[in-house]
């Protein structure tokens, strides 16, 4: 990233306290927050959800809302006390010299507007005399700076009339049609394919050297924080834990927290059953319930009685000569290279006989045109082709990772084998059953109980009026598992103990959990009727990395336990290179690529997979990685390309072969299956996407 271009920081925050005002009482949300920025310097501010990182974000732009309030300390923008500005001052300030780019990009946009407005009020409203013509200019112009063909066409586009990732484009414009000092990064690329993430990440980086500014990149992704930013502060609990240069956090880090979160990330080197990621024990604390001492002691592992709790820990300075900081008594007492991961290594499971089956299964939606031009041409009825030959085999106890953007075809498939969807074509087979007709309806009540469903949002796919336990319970007597109300009870609480939760959490409702906390009853109710097959469809993308490890390492411990197959659905190839026995990549309905997941991650691979795995942030110095950032967006399901599907976005097309005839599929003698044109000696001879030091 850039150096610094002056001697004055951008951004200086001293002792901040920030609280909360409720009814009850004063709830410090942030404590003795400091943070310099200089002038074209990347700053990342990483923890858990909770620990205060969106608030300092809010502070700074001064949008604390009527109960929030800042108790003390200072903020200065260019050396200016910005809790001495004006309302009006903060106004002009907000857009012009401080912009702000939010996680949710269509919160964010005016659904009403079209794009190409939104973006011409910026220098209309903060530049005096600037005209509608300078204006539109200058936002077109900004759309081709963010790598957003065809501006003219997105201007004159309501938001939801372009993806997510073109959105997040749109806003990231919108932030620097100002040429702000500071920008401000608030998980921008959370609910984004990994394709448009390395997109947007390449991006930033772009920006930061073409303009100079100064960014604070607020995340809980360590591997993006890696790839974007010059020094890290660490948040627990509203206090900086540990604060350094990126490569110094990464390569020394020495607060228990920063290391426990290091443990919760599935890196190239990890393994679920020779080296398993270790979740951080307990939860963070509530900002009212904070411990005395160390906020961190209660999950530490190296808490120390009468010490770590007797006393307010200060910031200390670890290395001066590397600006290294760490908020712990025992940062240089601890020896890492002794310290016992906690989580043993077991042996690979027994993969049984195949429990499910595709044979070229289709699924094709109608599209109805009743335009005369369209019943005139004969074309009234057009498909979307959202599965086009899917053919894969699934084994008892085995996890079959399904991978690819959003709108590939993944979820359609999982409501096909659910019976939510019947398919159009081909077979599917469950148990030697043919289900490819079959919707749930229609099928017997052993199908459905066999095959269950742990969902990406347990928001809404918890009823919020019922409790925990009378949810599981229900499933437990639909299924006919138990009909005893006393057994029935029993068999709640025994799932409660299985996925890791108090057993009094049977009383609670929804609402009163954390977002881990309801994903492990989702996965409860979804193993209540003793499935034999259970569809994770994106389980663990919204979830903190520590909260991910926990879910994680649940899901193969049931799995073990029960011989579940397990079918994960997912755009994230960090998390399935971890859990994954085989992975099937989809693109635009068809499968590009299958086997086992050893197999897939190494060459010989398709040139999407290629992509899909340069796209992963790696949370790791040392590994090397090619960069393929994909151009172009997803070609839509209604008009799909002729040949191969990939080719619009191809970086290695060979030419007019690929866009006129379907590839064949190449397999090797174990099994692995890639659909291109390309010869499988020259896709051998590829270089590894990802390289670690020791290769």
């Amino acid at each position: 990233m850039n150096g610094t271009t002056s001697t004055e920081p951008v951004l200086q925050i001293d002792g901040l306290n920030i609280s909360y005002f409720t009814r009850a009482a004063e709830i410090p949300a942030v404590i003795d927050f400091n943070l310099t920025v200089a002038p074209g310097e990347a700053v990342g501010v990483v923890g858990e959800s909770g620990c205060g990182k969106s608030t300092v974000a809010m502070a700074i732009m001064r949008y604390m809302g009527s109960a929030g309030r800042i108790m003390n300390g200072s903020i200065r923008f260019k050396g200016r006390d910005m809790m001495e500005m004006s309302d009006e001052e903060l106004r002009d300030l907000r857009g012009s010299e401080i912009a702000m780019v939010y996680q949710e990009p269509m919160a964010a946009l005016n659904p009403s507007m079209k794009i190409g407005r939104q973006l011409m009020e910026v220098p209309l409203f903060h530049e005096p005399g600037c005209t509608e013509d300078d204006a539109r200019r200058r936002a077109a112009e900004m759309l081709a700076n963010v790598r957003l063909p065809d501006a003219e066409r997105v201007m004159e586009a309501y938001p939801h009339q372009i993806s997510g990732g073109q959105q997040q484009r749109v806003v990231i414009a919108m932030a620097l049609l100002s040429n702000p000092s500071l920008l401000l990064l608030d998980e921008p690329t959370t609910a984004l394919d990994v394709t448009v993430e390395a997109g947007i990440v390449q991006l930033i980086a772009d920006i930061s050297r073409q303009f100079g500014t100064a960014m604070v990149y607020i995340s809980h992704n360590l591997g993006l924080i890696l790839e974007t930013c010059d020094r890290v502060a660490v948040m627990y609990s509203g206090e900086v834990v540990e604060e350094a240069p990126v490569a110094d956090i990464f390569d020394r880090p020495q607060h228990p927290y920063t290391r426990g979160l290091f443990g919760c990330i599935p890196t190239p080197g990890r393994d679920k059953n020779a080296r398993p990621l270790k979740p951080i024990r307990g939860r963070l604390p509530l900002p009212h319930q904070r411990p005395p001492g160390c906020n961190f002691g209660p999950r530490c592992d190296h808490f120390e009685g009468g010490r770590c709790d007797t006393q307010s820990i200060p910031l200390e300075v670890s290395d001066d000569t590397r600006g290294h900081s760490v908020r712990c008594l025992r940062w240089n007492e601890i020896d890492w290279s002794l310290a016992n991961t906690g989580v043993e290594s077991r042996p690979a499971p027994e993969v049984g006989e195949v429990v499910l089956q595709a044979d070229e299964m289709q699924k094709y939606y109608p599209v109805h045109d009743r335009s005369l031009a369209a019943i005139l041409s004969g074309r009234s009825v057009r498909y979307v082709k959202a599965n086009e030959d899917i053919s894969f085999v699934a084994r008892k106890g085995q996890t079959v990772a399904i991978v690819g953007e959003s709108g590939c075809g993944k979820s359609t498939f999982a409501k096909v084998l659910m019976g939510l969807e019947t398919a159009t074509g081909g077979k599917l087979s469950f148990n030697d059953d043919d289900i490819t007709t079959k919707a749930i309806a229609d099928r017997k009540t052993r199908q459905v109980r066999s095959l269950q469903m742990v969902f990406q949002n347990p928001n809404d796919t918890l009823n919020p009026s019922m409790t925990v336990g009378g949810q599981i319970a229900r499933v437990i007597r639909k299924f006919g598992v138990e009909t005893d109300r006393a057994k029935v009870q029993e068999r709640v609480l025994s799932l409660l103990d299985l996925v890791k939760l108090p057993r009094d959490f049977a009383k609670r409702r929804p609402r009163q959990l954390s977002g881990g906390q309801k994903q492990r009853v989702g996965i409860a109710r979804a193993f209540a009727g003793n499935p034999s097959v259970v569809v994770a469809d994106e389980p663990v993308s919204a979830l903190d990395v520590s909260v991910q490890a926990a879910v994680t390492g649940l899901l193969m411990d049931i799995q073990r336990e029960f011989e579940t197959t397990l079918l994960f659905i997912s755009h994230d190839m960090g998390v399935v290179r971890y859990l994954a026995d085989r992975v099937v990549v989809m693109y635009l309905g068809q499968i590009m690529e299958q086997g086992t997941t050893d197999e897939v991650f190494e060459p010989p691979y398709h040139p999407y997979t290629e992509a899909l795995l340069s796209a992963v942030p790696i949370a790791d110095t040392s590994v090397e990685k090619k960069h393929i950032v994909l151009e172009g967006p997803l070609p839509s399901v209604l008009d799909p390309p002729k040949g191969c599907p990939f080719n619009t976005r191809c970086p290695r097309k060979l030419g007019a072969i690929c866009e006129t005839e379907r590839p064949p599929v190449h397999k090797t003698v174990n099994g692995h299956a890639i659909a291109c044109h390309i010869p499988l000696a020259e896709l051998e001879s590829y270089e590894p996407v990802i390289k670690t030091a020791a290769e």
